[in-house]
């Protein structure tokens, strides 16, 4: 009580020096009322919030390489309100100010109050989206969309709020007068609320989750998902580009979503080999027993030998031509082949579909269709796998006499050149 004597004595002696200078007494209790704010921002930032970082580092789940993240930011905004509520409380005391401008600086202090809390919300929701990531599932239901939705909502308000401070009017006045511009509003944000409907149906069903490898050509996206916000999916094509979708397209468009591939364990291979079917023929004795010292054939040429016998057996007991026998191919033995091989080979997942199979000629020659998945869905081991396949299948083809078509192959004239050749 004495201290508050004394002190309220020196401001008059203070006061009453300075009644030369009418401004300087108002300026000193201003300077003051600044070095008061600005002891008040050291105290809260640079001892409390020091402490305050301390405390946090020893709670658990909190080493030396997180030292609390946005819950700091957190704190650190909200001790922002300390200054500005001393400047709102203090500037009433300063003597010979105009009214208006202690009303517009009271309502300042107070709209800076209103935004400095919007921002820690802004922050702490982050915490809680950063917390969240950490489980897992948190990959299959993202929130950050439901959270950026809660931002939009809290600065809303936060930005009526600060007009209704600044304009000295009361909040619900405001509110219920933009009742009339709600339409407009609507129309401002439908990009927002379209999003916003489209984030609620992906997140339900799944369609997409971080980490898929989506493909959408609409878009010119082809990679992985490596964010899902409110407005906007970003996709890291396998270039390294980066695409951002909006989110309300996955919905209203077709895309393919490659984690059913990945979940299923296998990748499929579908490419065919196109034959030059003049090189389809029959089987004769010197070439089949070739084909007999091929280890994944001798099941099928004694099978396939044994079935023919009996069945050209019944042909001759009828007294029918030798014409009408039935004869080992070479294009049926390699079919057969192939599919052994690709039931042995070790990339291959001999549990799925496998089918070695032809489709309709076309003029660029007999496809011989290889359809079949690997065990490894990853880009590269997959292409090693296709190309370890093909690679021994081109090798392979001539000891079966079959032969690959291509537009510009000049494999007939050097055969036709070879047989002149041997008769000259």
């Amino acid at each position: 009580m004495l201290d508050a004597v004394v002190a309220t004595r020196w401001l008059d002696s203070v006061q009453r020096t300075l009644e030369p200078w009418p401004w300087a007494y108002t300026l000193l209790v201003l300077a003051a009322l600044a070095l008061a704010a600005w002891l008040a921002n050291f105290v809260t930032k640079k001892i409390l919030l020091r402490g305050l970082r301390k405390l946090v580092n020893r709670l658990p789940g909190h080493g030396a390489g997180n030292e609390g993240g946005n819950n700091l930011r957190v704190i650190s905004r909200l001790s922002n309100v300390v200054p500005s509520m001393v400047i709102a409380a203090g500037i009433r005391i300063v003597p010979d100010l105009p009214p208006e401008l202690v009303a517009f600086v009271i309502g300042a202090c107070r709209a800076w109050a209103v935004l400095t809390v919007a921002l820690a919300v802004s922050h702490a929701l982050d915490a809680a989206n950063d917390l969240y990531e950490r489980r897992p599932d948190a990959r299959n239901k993202p929130i950050k969309g439901y959270l950026q939705v809660v931002k939009i909502i809290v600065f809303v308000i936060a930005g009526l709020s600060i007009v209704a401070t600044l304009l000295g009017v009361k909040l619900g006045p405001l509110v219920t007068g933009l009742g009339a511009a709600t339409a407009v509003l609507m129309l401002i944000f439908q990009d927002t609320i379209l999003s916003l409907v489209a984030s609620v149906q992906i997140s339900g069903d799944g369609r997409v989750r971080l980490g898929d490898w989506i493909e959408m050509p609409s878009q010119n996206a082809d990679g992985d998902v490596i964010d899902i916000a409110l407005h906007t999916i970003t996709v890291q094509n396998f270039d390294k580009t980066i695409t951002t979708i909006p989110t309300k397209k996955l919905v209203t468009e077709s895309f393919k979503n490659w984690r059913g591939m990945q979940e299923a364990g296998g990748r499929r291979i579908k490419r065919a080999l196109y034959l030059d079917q003049h090189s389809v023929g029959f089987v004769d004795a010197p070439m089949l027993a070739e084909l007999q010292q091929f280890a994944v054939l001798g099941d099928y040429l004694r099978e396939k030998q044994t079935e023919l016998q009996q069945y050209n057996a019944g042909l001759q007991a009828k007294g029918m031509a030798a014409v009408n026998a039935r004869r080992v191919t070479n294009l049926g033995t390699f079919r057969a082949y192939v599919e052994r091989y690709l039931k042995q080979h070790p990339g291959i997942h001999t549990e799925m579909t496998l089918l070695v199979r032809q489709l309709q000629p076309t003029t660029e020659g007999l496809p011989l269709e290889i359809y079949c998945f690997t065990r490894s869905t990853a880009w590269g081991e997959y292409e090693g796998v296709q190309s370890d396949v093909f690679d021994h299948l081109l090798a392979i083809l001539p000891a079966f006499g079959l032969r690959v078509f291509q537009a510009s192959s000049d494999a007939m004239l050097m055969a036709g050149q070879q047989r002149l050749a041997a008769e000259e």
